[in-house]
Protein backbone atom coordinates (compact mmCIF):
# COMPACT_ATOMS: atom_id res chain seq x y z
CA UNK A 1 0.00 0.00 0.00
CA UNK A 2 2.83 2.27 0.62
CA UNK A 3 4.59 1.88 -2.35
CA UNK A 4 1.25 2.66 -4.29
CA UNK A 5 0.86 5.97 -2.66
CA UNK A 6 4.25 7.13 -2.10
CA UNK A 7 5.82 6.63 -5.34
CA UNK A 8 8.71 8.93 -7.08
CA UNK A 9 5.73 11.08 -8.71
CA UNK A 10 4.24 11.30 -5.34
CA UNK A 11 7.93 12.65 -3.84
CA UNK A 12 8.97 14.65 -6.20
CA UNK A 13 5.31 16.66 -5.80
CA UNK A 14 6.04 16.40 -2.23
CA UNK A 15 9.68 18.08 -2.10
CA UNK A 16 8.78 20.70 -4.60
CA UNK A 17 5.84 21.97 -2.52
CA UNK A 18 8.00 21.90 0.32
CA UNK A 19 10.80 23.95 -1.43
CA UNK A 20 8.16 26.47 -2.99
CA UNK A 21 6.31 26.78 0.43
CA UNK A 22 9.68 27.29 2.55
CA UNK A 23 10.28 30.17 -0.44
CA UNK A 24 7.19 31.69 -0.23
CA UNK A 25 7.38 32.04 3.49
CA UNK A 26 10.95 33.27 3.54
CA UNK A 27 9.90 35.73 0.38
CA UNK A 28 6.56 37.40 2.03
CA UNK A 29 8.39 37.65 5.56
CA UNK A 30 11.50 39.16 4.24
CA UNK A 31 9.53 41.51 1.81
CA UNK A 32 7.47 43.03 5.07
CA UNK A 33 10.75 43.21 6.97
CA UNK A 34 12.42 45.43 4.60
CA UNK A 35 9.45 47.32 3.55
CA UNK A 36 6.82 47.68 5.64
CA UNK A 37 9.65 48.08 9.01
CA UNK A 38 10.81 51.08 9.62
CA UNK A 39 13.91 51.63 11.73
CA UNK A 40 15.46 54.47 14.02
CA UNK A 41 18.35 56.52 12.66
CA UNK A 42 20.57 55.10 15.45
CA UNK A 43 21.90 52.20 14.93
CA UNK A 44 20.39 49.23 17.14
CA UNK A 45 21.99 45.76 17.74
CA UNK A 46 19.84 42.51 17.35
CA UNK A 47 20.18 41.00 20.44
CA UNK A 48 19.37 37.28 19.16
CA UNK A 49 21.41 34.25 18.33
CA UNK A 50 20.43 34.96 14.27
CA UNK A 51 18.26 37.57 11.87
CA UNK A 52 15.24 36.48 13.02
CA UNK A 53 12.10 37.82 11.84
CA UNK A 54 10.76 38.61 15.41
CA UNK A 55 13.97 40.14 16.54
CA UNK A 56 13.45 43.09 13.48
CA UNK A 57 10.13 43.63 14.76
CA UNK A 58 11.57 44.06 18.54
CA UNK A 59 14.31 46.70 17.46
CA UNK A 60 11.33 48.52 14.55
CA UNK A 61 10.51 52.28 15.71
CA UNK A 62 7.00 51.96 13.19
CA UNK A 63 4.09 50.48 13.52
CA UNK A 64 4.67 46.19 13.37
CA UNK A 65 1.02 45.34 13.59
CA UNK A 66 0.79 43.69 10.30
CA UNK A 67 4.13 42.17 10.67
CA UNK A 68 2.98 40.42 13.57
CA UNK A 69 0.09 39.41 11.67
CA UNK A 70 1.92 37.83 8.90
CA UNK A 71 3.65 36.35 11.03
CA UNK A 72 1.53 34.62 13.43
CA UNK A 73 -0.70 34.02 10.28
CA UNK A 74 2.03 32.29 7.95
CA UNK A 75 3.59 30.42 10.86
CA UNK A 76 0.43 29.55 12.34
CA UNK A 77 -0.43 27.58 8.91
CA UNK A 78 2.71 26.09 7.92
CA UNK A 79 2.90 24.94 11.70
CA UNK A 80 -0.14 23.74 12.67
CA UNK A 81 -1.16 22.05 9.09
CA UNK A 82 2.29 19.92 9.24
CA UNK A 83 1.55 19.19 12.87
CA UNK A 84 -1.65 18.25 11.74
CA UNK A 85 -0.93 16.16 8.96
CA UNK A 86 1.88 14.25 12.25
CA UNK A 87 -0.94 13.74 13.94
CA UNK A 88 -3.26 11.84 11.93
CA UNK A 89 -0.40 9.89 10.49
CA UNK A 90 0.48 9.06 13.94
CA UNK A 91 -3.24 8.22 14.89
CA UNK A 92 -3.22 5.96 11.65
CA UNK A 93 0.13 4.29 12.92
CA UNK A 94 -1.27 3.33 16.05
CA UNK A 95 -4.57 2.14 14.97
CA UNK A 96 -2.33 0.08 12.63
CA UNK A 97 -0.22 -0.90 15.46
CA UNK A 98 -2.85 -2.19 18.26
CA UNK A 99 -4.23 -4.46 15.12
CA UNK A 100 -0.97 -6.16 15.74
CA UNK A 101 -1.25 -9.13 17.47
CA UNK A 102 1.98 -9.83 19.62
CA UNK A 103 2.51 -7.55 22.41
CA UNK A 104 6.46 -8.06 21.43
CA UNK A 105 5.32 -6.76 17.74
CA UNK A 106 3.39 -3.59 19.83
CA UNK A 107 5.88 -2.54 21.89
CA UNK A 108 8.77 -2.66 19.18
CA UNK A 109 6.67 -0.37 16.96
CA UNK A 110 5.55 1.88 20.19
CA UNK A 111 9.20 2.25 20.76
CA UNK A 112 9.63 3.55 17.31
CA UNK A 113 7.05 5.80 17.48
CA UNK A 114 7.61 7.03 20.88
CA UNK A 115 11.33 8.55 20.16
CA UNK A 116 9.94 9.99 16.80
CA UNK A 117 6.81 11.80 19.28
CA UNK A 118 9.31 13.22 21.46
CA UNK A 119 11.57 14.67 18.87
CA UNK A 120 8.05 16.47 17.36
CA UNK A 121 6.95 17.45 20.27
CA UNK A 122 10.07 18.80 21.32
CA UNK A 123 10.48 21.03 18.03
CA UNK A 124 6.94 22.22 17.73
CA UNK A 125 6.14 22.74 20.91
CA UNK A 126 9.35 25.41 20.96
CA UNK A 127 8.00 26.73 17.48
CA UNK A 128 4.72 27.41 18.59
CA UNK A 129 5.62 29.02 21.88
CA UNK A 130 7.87 31.15 20.17
CA UNK A 131 5.64 32.32 16.81
CA UNK A 132 2.32 32.24 18.12
CA UNK A 133 2.19 33.88 21.45
CA UNK A 134 0.84 37.71 21.54
CA UNK A 135 3.31 40.33 20.65
CA UNK A 136 2.98 42.12 24.58
CA UNK A 137 4.53 38.57 25.66
CA UNK A 138 8.39 39.14 23.33
CA UNK A 139 11.10 39.18 25.42
CA UNK A 140 14.49 39.01 23.95
CA UNK A 141 16.01 37.14 26.33
CA UNK A 142 13.57 34.18 26.42
CA UNK A 143 13.83 34.84 22.25
CA UNK A 144 17.34 34.06 22.12
CA UNK A 145 17.23 30.76 24.55
CA UNK A 146 13.98 29.33 22.89
CA UNK A 147 15.53 30.00 19.26
CA UNK A 148 19.16 28.25 20.52
CA UNK A 149 17.01 25.64 21.64
CA UNK A 150 15.02 24.37 18.60
CA UNK A 151 18.03 25.79 16.24
CA UNK A 152 20.90 24.14 18.39
CA UNK A 153 19.73 21.63 21.23
CA UNK A 154 17.10 19.77 19.26
CA UNK A 155 18.77 18.65 16.33
CA UNK A 156 22.10 17.93 18.70
CA UNK A 157 19.53 15.75 20.42
CA UNK A 158 17.93 13.82 17.22
CA UNK A 159 20.86 11.23 17.18
CA UNK A 160 20.88 10.65 20.59
CA UNK A 161 17.02 10.27 21.43
CA UNK A 162 16.51 7.75 18.40
CA UNK A 163 20.03 5.93 18.91
CA UNK A 164 18.76 5.31 22.64
CA UNK A 165 16.40 2.71 21.01
CA UNK A 166 19.73 0.97 19.82
CA UNK A 167 19.78 -2.15 22.76
CA UNK A 168 24.17 -1.92 21.77
CA UNK A 169 23.59 2.15 22.85
CA UNK A 170 21.37 1.47 25.76
CA UNK A 171 23.82 -1.11 27.26
CA UNK A 172 27.08 1.12 27.06
CA UNK A 173 25.21 4.06 28.36
CA UNK A 174 24.32 1.79 31.54
CA UNK A 175 28.03 0.67 31.84
CA UNK A 176 29.00 4.32 31.67
CA UNK A 177 26.76 5.11 34.10
CA UNK A 178 27.52 2.09 36.49
CA UNK A 179 31.53 3.18 35.92
CA UNK A 180 30.96 6.36 37.23
CA UNK A 181 28.75 5.79 40.12
CA UNK A 182 31.80 3.53 41.09
CA UNK A 183 34.34 5.81 40.62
Amino acid sequence: MYLKIINKQTLIILVLLSYIGGFLNGFVQTCFSFFHLDFCENPQTINHFYCDVIALIEISCGDTSLNEIILFSLVGFIELSSLFVILVSYLCIIIAVLRIRSSKGRAKAFSTCASHLTVVTLFYGTIIFMYLRPSSAYSPEQDTVISVFYTVIIPFLNPLIYSLRNREVKNSVRKTCICINYK
